[in-house]
């Protein structure tokens, strides 16, 4: 059991069953969103079985215990995003970004090319793909950090592959859930001297809006049916 050896290094199926904990959880009232980024983040960042631990001990295995109201799905809702197949294709915003004794940008709808190079010395950058689209179905995003530092945010369901090189410097990767159907494959390279690249998986805030109302309407839907039912209103789990 992980609680029998709390140090012992997780594995990245470990941190994915907690995620998939996590991800049923807020699906099912137990979590709020706030909540549920904070230790869907921690759990990604585990390095030991006593580091997710804590994050699950108060909440049900997927799949067991859950308080389903009979007629409804029990199906966990997912952010994953369904329009990868739409955002493949058209001409690219742009190829490259410099960052020099400065910061450079790219986020909201922008295309990414089929390769895209960017460079910051003694400066900053942020490649944000949560919105964007993409020139093919496969790209490759090149980031070479000298004394400086880049922020690579994708959601999590995109396919992502990293395996650049930190040299007194860092290039990290948080991980992220299993990708889409459909989803682009993205292949992040390069390297961070005296510097650092960072891939973080995160959400759009339109999706995390999406899975709120998905989560408020089921709500009011269960409470209309224990209603009919003539017993008490469904309570959330706290």
């Amino acid at each position: 059991m992980m609680s029998e050896l709390p140090d012992m290094r997780a594995s990245d199926a470990e941190r994915e069953r907690v995620a998939e904990a996590l991800r049923e959880a807020v699906a099912e009232g137990r979590l709020d969103m706030e909540e549920f980024e904070q230790r869907l983040d921690a759990a990604y960042k585990a390095r030991t079985h006593g580091e997710l631990v804590p994050l699950v001990r108060d909440l049900p295995a997927p799949g067991t215990a859950s308080a389903v109201v009979p007629g409804a799905s029990s199906a966990p809702v997912s952010l994953a995003d369904a329009s990868w197949p739409e955002r493949i294709g058209g001409p690219p915003t742009s190829k490259g970004a410099v960052g020099v004794l400065g910061a450079f940008s790219r986020k909201g709808r922008w295309t990414v090319p089929r390769v895209f190079t960017a460079f910051c010395f003694w400066g900053g950058g942020e490649i944000d793909l949560r919105d964007a689209r993409f020139e093919d179905r496969e790209v490759v995003i090149r980031c070479f950090a000298l004394m400086g530092g880049m922020q690579v945010i994708a959601p999590p369901d995109l396919h992502v592959e990293v395996s650049g090189m930190g040299i007194m410097g860092g290039f990290g990767d948080r991980g992220g859930d299993v990708a889409a159907p459909g989803s682009p494959r993205v292949r992040i390279t390069g390297f961070a001297v005296w510097g650092g690249v960072g891939v973080e998986r995160k959400w759009a805030r339109a999706q995390r809006e999406r899975l709120r109302e998905e989560l408020r309407r089921e709500r009011l839907e269960g409470g209309s049916r224990d209603g009919l039912d003539g017993g008490e209103p469904r309570k959330r789990l706290e």
